[in-house]
């Protein structure tokens, strides 16, 4: 099985810190060894970093730390294959463009027999979790011409999700900048980090961060994992079947948006 790591905050966060402890699950603390990938939803668009090689071994992954580009959404992933060969086009996550936006997606999990017929997607390498997205995606262009209220687009997808899962385990995280969904079948974590901010301590290596240095009082930042990233934080384990909405660093769920509030894609 594979390693999902996400990030919804409320302003640009940088995911270095977590990503860190995240990376060694690929070859260290894990066996995660068959590629990785991470993708960054910021206010220019949406930038993709993926490579076939293990995150302990990638000169890739050392560079993305060096840089802690700051995002408001992150979708990555470490990979164990399943189905499909280790290489680039079978790295996660995956994008495609639909509604003008540009929406990524990352699976841990294990479909069996799910081969739906092509649609309006296609994918471009051979793993049950790229025809997984593609099956999403074509599922709601075919439904819907224009992006829906998020409480309908969250109810399409849970739906849409509960099908697929019918066919194996289906843990997956999908974003287009704005909205993050996550869907656990088996294990999936959530923390959110807000004022009070303390000292975090990573799982997999000996890092430790102060987020009351680096934070501002009004910072809001949810960061979901397969497994707790830290030692000394409360994360929220999902239950079996569970689809969560986040924006703006929150878990929204299916509440309909606020009149107020404006879907702005990233």
């Amino acid at each position: 099985m594979c390693q999902l790591l996400a990030m919804s905050s409320n302003k640009p966060a940088a995911v270095d810190f977590s990503f860190a402890g995240f990376a060694e699950r690929g070859g260290r603390t894990g066996e995660h060894r068959d590629g990785w990938g991470i993708a960054l939803h910021t206010a220019t668009g949406c930038r993709l970093v993926t490579d076939y090689l293990p995150s302990i071994a990638s000169p890739l992954a050392v560079q993305f730390r060096r840089e802690a580009i700051k995002a408001r959404s992150v979708v990555a992933h470490i990979r164990k294959a399943t189905q499909g060969r280790a290489s680039l086009e079978n790295s996660h996550p995956f994008t495609r463009e639909l509604w003008g936006q540009t929406w990524s997606f990352a699976h841990n999990g294990d479909l069996q027999l799910f081969d739906p017929n092509p649609s309006l997607y296609a994918p471009w390498g051979d793993t049950d979790s790229e025809r997984a997205f593609c099956h999403l995606l074509s599922g709601l262009a075919l439904r819907f011409e224009q992006a829906p209220p998020r409480h309908v687009l969250y109810a399409t997808l849970a739906t849409l999700a509960g099908e697929i899962a019918a066919h194996g385990s289906f843990n997956f995280i999908l974003s287009n900048g704005d909205l993050l969904f996550a869907h656990c079948s088996t294990e999936l974590h959530v923390v959110v980090r807000e004022y009070p901010f303390s000292v975090a301590h990573l799982v997999d290596c000996e890092l430790s961060i102060d987020f009351s240095r680096h934070n501002h009082l009004d910072d809001r930042i949810a960061v979901i994992a397969t497994q707790p990233l830290t030692s000394n934080e409360r994360w929220t384990r999902f239950i079996p079947g569970e689809l969560k909405l986040f924006a703006g660093g929150e878990e929204v769920g299916a509440a309909p948006e606020r009149r107020d509030k404006l879907l702005i894609a990233y």
